[in-house]
């Protein structure tokens, strides 16, 4: 875009300097005081004023781009700096206050707390900045009965953080701290109780009590299972009672935007909202103004209903923005209004650059506005059912367009099916949100409600049977894929290229679009060599299930693990990432006593590629004597369930390397490491290192 287009969109102008401060401040974030941040905008401030005085332009525009620079840098450093805390690393007895309702886990409940005070020896040591933690409690009836409020006295050890070390893991360390959270704890039975209770509720805590209020409606009303959970978030955005299978069934199909409140369902709403009210400033033109300020009441009254989620609330402020706007004659959904909406969201909350939500919704909300007019227009229709379905069609293909590269770097899947899906569920949703409008309306008519609310169950029933069935079409999606950042990056300027070369048609327009094009072939072919896998062991830092890699120079590769019944499933969501950037099939899994090509396993000693590993697990082999020379283990994997030390193994084995496993005993670690130090054997411990490769 030239710097002529740019005039005509001064919020971009805005957006995108404060955009790259944030970038840098993520990035580089300083601990230099916030005093020195703010003199150096008020300095830029300034100089910015006497520019506009003295009619500098050129100096103005710079001074303008280095001012929002510098705040877009001072913001999120900002949010760095509020997530930092002195962790002592020994346990105390804290005050905490529970913000959040209690989410139910696998072995635990998840209770998001601030930290009010800190009791150290007979002083109290209260904490101003209020940090966040996620505490763990136990799963049983007393943590059970914690409520959103609660004041707690807690005896427990916070704990910074931290991520497994496993390769192209999801960076979770990261994921927090830009949530606000500070770090973790688990607090064992016994070691909490509860001192008080804080009824007073802000607004995010009174919005997610009236979204539950919904939902509890909802459940009077009879709706349960599928229904149930599919109705929740697509009307109030309540995932929490979403089934594995429909949510791989929305996924596959490529519909799983519905599921995500955000700016498809409002606007749904505000298109209802429009179309009602239009009818009477038509008739009298004096109320406009009005009948707009309600839409924008009732959008916010919607997103309150809704928990005040980050995807309704930026939504909302676009179709806030958008209503506004059609006080004007020009054309209402422009560039400028979506980052209007942008640069305020940024400026509240700056490491929503960063959400995927965030992402997904201004590329897919950008593609329509800047990409589906022009696909539109390839095609005249007159047919007025056949121009709906062409539009809807246009719509869906541009914000496939412009999401598909995300949607494969974060979930590594593609959905070829989305067009069909989208044709069927993007009406449909829209009948179901507009249903719910009317359910809602009809409580004070109980049996009427209750006889409407039977044929929206029907409908969702029926939303949901037909992605089952695109969902069992062949090749509905292409899974396993892996691209990188850099990849993304060089495909959005690919498309931008694409689509000037479509405006202007120039022979340098077209040689910037093939070069962008030879520069992502060829680094896509790098990335590819690069991630070739080659003949090695592996082990990793996954707790509970202890497991060695065998890789191959090829696809083919072998997990064997420790356990007579291992948890592979938790292996899988922990690496598949990596076996995917790395092009493996998926690998055979290697138990009990058996060979399996060139893996050898007996005894709990796997043979591969003339190298040894020994599972430690259990006592078998103390008090044991060996006739000759002991037997050579390149390593010993020491895990949970082995009581001892190794000295008096070194008569039956002669060891290479001691690896401990990441749930090993921290006090047997300690004895093992002693001998190992002792008798000159090397060690290490996935809990502390990461995941560790040998290249054989």
């Amino acid at each position: 875009m030239s710097v002529s287009g740019l005039q005509r969109y001064p919020f971009l102008r805005l957006l995108m300097p404060l955009a790259l401060g944030i970038l840098c401040g993520d990035a580089f974030p300083a601990p230099a005081p916030f005093g020195a941040y703010w003199i150096a905008i008020g300095v830029l401030l300034a100089g910015l004023i006497v520019c506009h005085c003295r009619h500098w332009g050129v100096a103005y525009g710079v001074t303008a781009f280095a001012c929002l620079l510098c705040l877009g840098y001072v913001l999120a450093s900002r949010e760095w700096q509020q997530t930092e805390y002195a962790f002592s690393g020994e346990p105390s007895v804290y005050k905490v206050r529970v913000v959040e309702k209690p989410e139910p886990k696998e072995r635990s409940i998840l209770c998001r707390s601030i930290v009010l005070e800190e009791y150290v020896a007979d002083t109290i040591r209260p904490e101003t900045r209020r940090p966040l933690f996620l505490l763990y409690f136990p799963k049983d009836s007393v943590a059970g009965g914690i409520r959103r409020g609660d004041e707690l006295l807690v005896h427990a050890t916070l704990s910074p953080p931290q991520n497994n070390g496993n390769p192209d893991e999801f960076d979770y360390v990261r994921f927090l701290r830009q949530r606000g959270g500070c770090g973790t704890a688990y607090v064992p039975a016994g070691h909490w109780q509860a001192v008080g209770h804080d009824s007073v509720r802000t607004w995010k805590q009174a919005a997610l009590d009236c979204r539950d209020a919904v939902v509890e409606l909802y459940r009077s009303l009879g709706f349960k299972g599928d229904e149930l959970s599919v109705l929740s978030a697509l009307t109030v955005g309540d995932q929490d009672e979403l089934s594995d299978d429909i949510v791989e069934t929305y996924s596959v199909s490529g519909a799983s935007h519905v599921l995500a409140l955000s700016g498809l369902h409002i606007g749904f709403l505000y298109a209802l909202f429009w179309f009602v009210f239009s009818w009477f400033w038509k008739r009298w033109r004096w109320l406009k103004f009005w009948l707009i300020a309600v839409i924008v009441v009732l959008l916010w009254v919607f997103a309150f209903i809704t928990g005040l989620s980050s995807s309704v609330v930026r939504s909302v402020t676009m179709f806030s923005l958008l209503a506004l706007s059609g006080l004007q004659l020009e054309k209402l959904l422009t560039l400028n209004t979506l980052a209007a909406t942008a640069f305020l969201m940024l400026v509240c909350r700056p490491f929503w650059l960063f959400d995927v939500g965030f992402q997904l919704s201004f590329l897919a909300v950008l593609a329509i506005v800047v990409i589906q007019p022009r696909l539109y227009r390839l095609w005249k229709v007159d047919n007025r059912l056949l121009r709906y379905v062409w539009g809807l069609a246009t719509v869906s293909v541009s914000a496939q367009l412009a999401t598909a590269p995300l949607v494969l770097l974060y979930f590594s899947r593609f959905s070829t099916h989305f067009l069909l899906a989208n044709l069927w569920v993007v009406p449909v949703s829209s009948l179901l949100m507009y249903a719910a409008v009317v359910l809602l309306a009809l409580t004070p008519f109980p049996v009427v409600q209750q006889w409407f609310a039977g044929g929206v169950e029907g409908l969702v029933w029926l939303q949901n049977r037909v992605l089952q069935l695109i969902e069992d079409f062949p090749y509905s999606s292409i899974d396993h894929v892996w691209v990188d950042k850099w990849e993304v990056a060089l495909f959005y300027l690919l498309v931008g290229a694409l689509c000037v070369v479509y405006m202007r048609r120039t022979a340098r327009s077209v040689f910037g679009a093939l070069l962008l094009l030879g520069m992502l072939v060829s680094w896509h072919a790098f990335s590819v060599w690069q991630s070739a896998p080659c003949r090695s062991l592996a082990f990793y830092n996954v707790r509970g299930c202890p497991a060695v890699h065998c890789l191959t120079e090829g696809s083919r590769s072998w997990l064997v693990c420790a356990d007579s019944v291992p948890d592979v499933s938790r292996i899988e969501r922990s690496l598949s990432p990596h076996w995917n950037r790395l092009h493996l099939e998926v690998p055979r899994v290697v138990y009990g006593d058996c060979s399996d090509g060139p893996v050898f396993l007996r005894n709990g000693i796997v043979a591969y590629a003339g190298k040894r590993v020994c599972f430690l697990r259990d006592q078998r082999w103390n008090n044991l004597e060996t006739v000759g020379a002991p037997l050579a283990i390149d390593y010993l994997y020491v895990c949970r369930g082995y009581k001892g030390s190794i000295a008096g193994l070194t008569s039956l084995f002669s060891i290479g390397m001691v690896i401990f496993e990441p749930s090993y005993s921290a006090y047997y670690r300690e004895l093992i490491v002693r001998d190992c130090i002792r008798l000159g054997i090397s060690y290490l411990s996935l809990d502390e290192q990461g995941a560790v490769r040998f290249v054989l």
